[in-house]
């Protein structure tokens, strides 16, 4: 049995309004929404926080490294070892703690001090993720499940592609310090909205470790985690130096790269809406595409690169790619495992952190060792091996 079921007192789940639960549902999704962009906001920032810290890119990319590393950690531990309380409880007092940590980062006044707040970071994806990302069933109509579930899971893309260039705007403007307090206010608003929106929420599941084992039985569970391992690898270790490279090689100024980074965002929510349909038909097929679109991109931008067109050209294809892949990463995992959606979506979560933390590592001993444009070329080597690897005839689940 994947699960073990708690009783629900029917005190315990309050009447509300489809409005009501609507609006938890939003609330929730700014909860992921603000998990991912916190994550993801020092790439826009590397050079800024490295020069005030006087380390090089790659020791900066560590704030990329250590969340990874935590989040593939609490995952499954926070899931587990906190599986009977309230899970409202447990998504405010981990929004709570993105707050201090947004804040704690803003002030840092050593890289150590930052290094702490990137694992506090670490801590709050791996819980707040697996235990948000299946509340719709709990939070709105039966019917309407489907459509929140999508609500919730949008927050991924969104975070993703727009944390990124928002962030490197009001650290242009402001100074990177003022990113992280912007995101800090915006997280305390999220703990808020938590607060006043969200029900009680009684465990009714606690997953067992067990199950996470049983899953590697599933060899489209095998196969889905060595996709997943070299395409994340491929994105983060390239991505997390996409500012170095614009600065070294394009020679784009501190204004213009927030353009770049915004055309690259926006490509990566159509990327993502795309994806959502053609998985349905063919997932093996969205995902070799994905793969050879991001092989591309970062194989062509040392040679075509150089200019501004070339460049923002190739982070557009680029955007549309990454935009694709938590989507066919996911779904490869609920495919490959129906019968524990909670366990799939657990080893999803902990897989893409794990690999978030050893492409950011990797690359930074790359671009320190070498150049920004090595790191291009090795990632793509490594997105190309994972297109040869899904199209193997037992790579996909259906």
């Amino acid at each position: 049995m994947p699960t073990t079921t708690i009783p629900i007192p029917a005190s315990a789940v309050p009447t509300r309004s489809p409005l009501i639960g609507w609006l938890a549902v939003v609330s929730v999704m700014l909860g992921i929404f603000s998990i991912v962009t916190a994550e993801i906001l020092p790439i826009g920032l590397l050079t800024s926080i490295g020069s005030d810290f006087d380390i090089s890119d790659g020791a900066a990319g560590l704030m990329m490294t250590t969340p990874g590393i935590l989040a593939a950690i609490a995952a499954p531990t926070v899931t587990v070892a906190t599986g009977r309380l309230d899970r409202r409880l447990m998504l405010c007092a981990l929004m709570l703690l993105l707050a201090v940590a947004n804040f704690l980062a803003a002030a840092a006044p050593a890289y150590w001090v930052m290094m702490i707040s990137r694992v506090l970071v670490g801590l709050v994806i791996g819980g707040f993720w697996s235990i948000g990302a299946g509340l719709a069933v709990r939070l709105v109509r039966t019917e309407r499940v489907g459509t929140a579930t999508a609500v919730i899971f949008s927050a991924v893309p969104l975070g993703s592609v727009l944390g990124v260039p928002a962030g490197t705007l009001i650290g242009h403007l402001a100074g990177w310090r003022t990113a992280f307090v912007v995101m800090g206010v915006m997280t305390v608003g999220v703990f808020l909205a938590l607060i006043a929106l969200v029900p009680p929420l009684p465990a009714v599941q606690v997953t067992r470790l067990k199950v996470l084992g049983d899953l590697f039985r599933s060899a489209g569970v095998r196969v889905g985690l060595v996709l997943t391992f070299l395409i994340v690898l491929a994105h983060f270790g390239t991505y997390t130096y996409v500012t170095p490279f614009l600065q070294q090689v394009t020679r784009v100024s501190p204004g213009l790269i927030t353009t770049f980074l915004l055309a690259y965002g926006v490509a990566g929510i159509v990327g993502n809406f795309i994806a959502g349909v053609t998985v349905t038909r063919s997932l093996r097929a969205t995902f070799v595409v994905g793969g050879c679109m991001l092989a591309g991109a970062t194989l062509l931008l040392p040679v075509l690169g150089g200019g501004d067109l070339g460049a923002i050209v190739l982070l557009i294809v680029w955007g549309l790619a990454y935009g694709a892949v938590p989507v066919c990463s996911q779904t490869w995992f609920s495919t490959s495992a129906p019968h524990a959606p909670e366990a799939a979506s657990i080893l999803f979560t902990s897989s893409f952190q794990a690999t978030i933390a050893i492409g950011a590592l990797l690359g930074g001993v790359v671009v320190d060792a070498a150049s920004p444009s090595t790191v291009m070329v090795l990632g793509g080597a490594i997105a190309t091996l994972m297109v040869l690897t899904a199209i193997l005839p037992m790579s996909s689940p259906r």
